[in-house]
């Protein structure tokens, strides 16, 4: 399928009165670039991994519109197909009374460009390239191994568009503490797995077995595929589906007093809830990694408050950025 893309450059303050404005002609679904950073809560409802690094904010923004192309080169919008030009010049029109009632928009300009599918797809890799957690490389299939790094635990990870790719402070810091309490015997439970980075390279430190929980099924093939990705037993890594808060079922199938580590790496809103039900899961003297937690002293306290009101032993804080990660110990006895 082809689209052609209308886009715009105005002003930031300007972008909301625009959306509206052409959402009245048919025009939905805004890609709006800018340099506005983000808030905190932004941040933590967002939980994004790959995000470029940003310019200072100058005010001026792009709003991208994508209408489908036909063959015979219209557009077709709001049910009626027409000349892409005729589209620009309604867009135009809007624009311009807009700027009647004295509406700053900025320049206001409009520029057209047709795409394919393909397009949206792959145009987030230029953001993904190989890094380091330590001495950990984690690099995508569009990148080689450098021969300096072929000694070292190298984690191929395709993250596509749908989870993560251990670039987010978060899981960095579940990785750092993973590393400090896995041995060969160790029975992992991941809440929340998502691509599968932690269960995997729990596996690839020596881990025995991990179980991973998702609410979403599109961890199925993501999971699949960096397993194989990296040559990882599929039978070590056990998926399901469900949410385990809320569902008895899931909490069977999942098992309990059976886990040397939880690892949790999700909001703090979500472990609060979880803290008082995956305590079960846990053996006794087991490991609860935690992390997701934006680092404003509320939330850390709320999750410790909730490992503590479930029976559990705070061991450590750490800190990376704006987040943070608690790790807490079930009681021997």
């Amino acid at each position: 399928m082809r689209w052609m893309r209308y886009r715009i450059k105005t002003k930031t303050e300007a972008e909301d009165i625009i959306v509206s404005t052409l959402y009245d002609i048919g025009l939905e679904g805004a890609q709006i670039e800018d340099k506005i950073p983000l808030t905190p809560l932004e941040k933590e409802q967002m939980f994004v991994d790959i995000l470029p690094e940003t310019e200072k904010d100058d005010g001026v923004a792009f709003l991208n519109f994508f209408v489908e192309l036909e063959e015979n080169g219209k557009v077709t919008v709001d049910g009626e197909e027409i000349e892409a030009e005729e589209l620009k010049e309604r867009i135009q029109s809007e624009l311009d009374e807009l700027k009647e009632f004295n509406l700053d928009i900025g320049e206001g300009s409009i520029e057209l460009e047709s795409t394919e599918d393909i397009d949206w797809i792959n145009n987030w890799k230029k953001y993904f390239h190989s890094f380091y957690i330590d001495d950990i490389l984690v690099i995508p299939s569009w990148e080689n191994v450098p021969e300096k790094d072929k000694d070292k635990m190298i984690l191929h990870i395709d993250p596509g568009t749908a989870f993560g790719t251990g670039m987010h402070e978060t899981t960095q810091l579940c990785i750092r503490q993973l590393r400090k309490f896995i041995n060969s015997e160790t029975q992992i439970l991941d809440v929340g797995t998502g691509s599968g980075i932690l269960g995997i390279l729990s596996l690839m430190m020596g881990a025995k077995h991990v179980v991973g929980t998702d609410l979403d099924p599109c961890a199925v093939p993501a999971v699949d595929d960096n397993l194989k990705n990296n040559n990882v037993d599929t039978e070590k890594f056990d998926l399901i589906i469900g949410n385990i808060i809320t569902e008895k079922d899931i909490q069977d199938k999942v098992g309990y007093e059976k886990y040397d580590i939880v690892v949790a790496n999700i909001l703090a809103d979500v472990l609060v809830p979880l803290t008082p039900v995956i305590v079960d899961q846990m053996k006794k003297g087991a490991i609860y990694i935690t992390s997701g937690i934006l680092n404003d002293n509320d939330k850390e306290f709320k999750v410790k408050d909730a490992c503590t009101l479930a029976g559990l032993e705070i061991v450590e804080t750490t800190y990376q950025g704006e987040w943070c990660s608690v790790t807490a110990r079930k009681p021997e006895r």
